[in-house]
């Protein structure tokens, strides 16, 4: 990937999202986030990224910001809701930038998902699972709609999320019985490894720091 780079990236007002927009950034791509507010526009624009405002919940919206700029070459999504909030943005506002990369001719989408999805339910102890199924029944939803899209995927899916700088000792792994912790910095990094990486194409992962694992299960590490 060069300079030139085009980069669409969802999710980046807050979290893991505003560090990964820190990440290419610094690795000099060519970013365009989604706000749903300009209110959060100010220290993306002094970034460098292109700002376009737009509800990621209208497919039309959503399909504008996409269209008459340079091709983007890959998505980067890591909307979601919370367990209370009455329309969840994490099928339908993921399912509308999928839908929209598809008509743009993006290649690649990596989306920020959640341990606790999918086959990996039962990594969860059951009162989180509990707690949580609203939001991962929409998540397990967006997750299938982007396998089944026909561009190269993948798909991350972090554990407990901590806002503390980098370790750098995050991981990812195909085992779906994994869980633990990680910092929101770590996982930028990993989605932007993933990015430049083949090796995390079109795959599902969950996403660990290796010091904050639960339990001592034995899995293997993909290596970016």
């Amino acid at each position: 990937m060069t300079e030139k780079t085009q980069i669409f990236l969802a999710g980046a007002s807050r979290g893991v999202g505003l560090e990964i927009a820190k990440l290419l950034v610094e690795q000099k791509m060519q970013v365009t986030a989604l706000l749903r507010s300009p209110a959060t526009s100010t220290e993306l624009e002094a970034m460098g990224i292109k700002v376009v405002t737009g509800d990621a919940l209208d497919a039309a919206a959503v399909e504008a910001a996409m269209a008459g700029g340079e091709p983007i070459h890959a998505v980067i999504s890591t909307i979601g809701g919370l367990p209370k909030d009455e329309e969840k943005a994490d099928y339908l506002g993921n399912k509308n930038l999928i839908d929209a990369a598809v008509k743009a001719g993006v290649q690649k989408f990596i989306l920020v998902s959640s341990i606790g999805s999918g086959n990996s339910a039962g990594a969860l102890p059951p009162q989180a699972l509990e707690t949580l199924r609203p939001v991962l029944i929409e998540k397990e939803k967006a997750e299938n709609h982007l396998i089944e899209s026909g561009m190269i995927y993948t798909v991350i899916r972090p554990g407990g999320l901590k806002s503390e700088p980098a370790t750098g000792n995050g991981i990812l792994t195909e085992d779906c019985r994994v869980a633990g912790t990680i910092h929101r910095a770590d996982v930028a990094q990993l989605v932007c490894q993933s990015l430049v990486s083949d090796a995390a194409n079109n795959k599902v992962v969950s996403a660990v720091d290796k010091q904050m694992v639960y339990g001592n299960p034995e899995f293997e590490v993909l290596n970016l």
